[in-house]
């Protein structure tokens, strides 16, 4: 069986009814040189745990199956049940788990399922999804060592981007807050069935094991980086003031910004997250 074969791949669809669904966001991942790297760059091997998230027709869970100890797969898509049933049955030591991944406790899941082992979490997300899937497992998952997913070229953009350009966002800081992005691979529409209209990215988080920067209050610290990034051309000063998330006074704010060093007239985006942190912890 060789999934990365689109006319192969047609047939085993056909031949389960399967018809693609546009709100589930199914652009089902065919070229082995991606899928290859995608399973390279997430470290895997005979010792490691993969979880993978919407696994479609399981053209990366069959890869990720061969080169891991094992892999437990969860896919929204009843109708895909007894297509990955097929196309998986070689393999002994994968599991496919019926369910919507954002309605599970997955840090539960990953004990469960893994134990003692490292995990990596891969996956070929759907766009809609994306960073709320992305955010859930770094919050969620304390046992996973890395997470390389396929996403929008711009979303893969934002995650690795530094602070003062036009990429860098509440993104960025939330997940360089946890993990250290790396661009593994670009993907071209062509190498997806259906084609989307839009490239994507392959991008590796590694997981840190303590925040990359350590603060007194966590949600302050996101409030304020959100706030920040709430309306990108207004200054700190006014973004912070205006603020839905927070109730700080004015004087308290110019104080913190001054505390940290920053200019009066500084903008969010020049912000680094060790000056993101100063500031929420002065204010805490």
């Amino acid at each position: 069986m060789k999934l990365t074969n689109p006319n192969e791949l047609k047939n085993i669809l056909s031949a389960y009814g399967f018809t693609f669904s546009k709100g589930l966001g199914q652009n089902f991942l065919v070229d082995k040189n991606v899928l290859d790297k995608i399973v390279s760059g997430s470290g895997i091997n005979g010792e490691w745990g993969a979880l993978e998230i919407g696994p479609g027709a399981g053209t990366l869970t069959y890869e990720l199956a061969k080169n891991s100890g094992k892999t437990v797969a969860v896919e929204i898509d009843r109708r895909l049940m007894p297509l990955l049933g097929y196309t998986l049955n070689e393999f002994k030591n994968t599991k496919i788990i019926n369910a919507d991944v954002m309605g599970i406790d997955l840090g539960a899941l990953i004990k469960e399922e893994f134990a003692d082992m490292p995990v990596a979490v891969c996956a070929n997300l759907p766009y809609y999804i994306t960073t709320p899937v992305i955010m859930k497992i770094l919050e969620e998952c304390k046992s996973v060592r890395t997470v390389t997913v396929m996403i929008q070229k711009e979303v893969a953009d934002r995650m690795a981007a530094s602070p003062g350009g036009k990429d860098y966002g509440a993104l960025s800081v939330a997940v360089q807050f946890y993990t250290k992005p790396e661009i593994i691979c670009r993907a071209e529409p062509h190498c997806f069935m259906p084609q989307p209209k839009v490239a994507s990215t392959v991008i590796r988080l590694d997981v840190l094991k303590e925040p990359a920067v350590l603060v007194k209050n966590q949600k302050l610290f996101f409030d304020i980086v959100k706030s920040a990034f709430g309306q990108r051309r207004k200054t700190l000063l006014n973004s912070l003031t205006k603020s839905p998330y927070l109730d700080i006074e004015k004087e308290r704010i110019i104080a913190a910004i001054e505390n940290t060093g920053l200019a009066p007239d500084v903008r969010g985006e020049r912000l680094s997250i060790e000056q993101f942190a100063a500031l929420a912890d002065f204010l805490a």
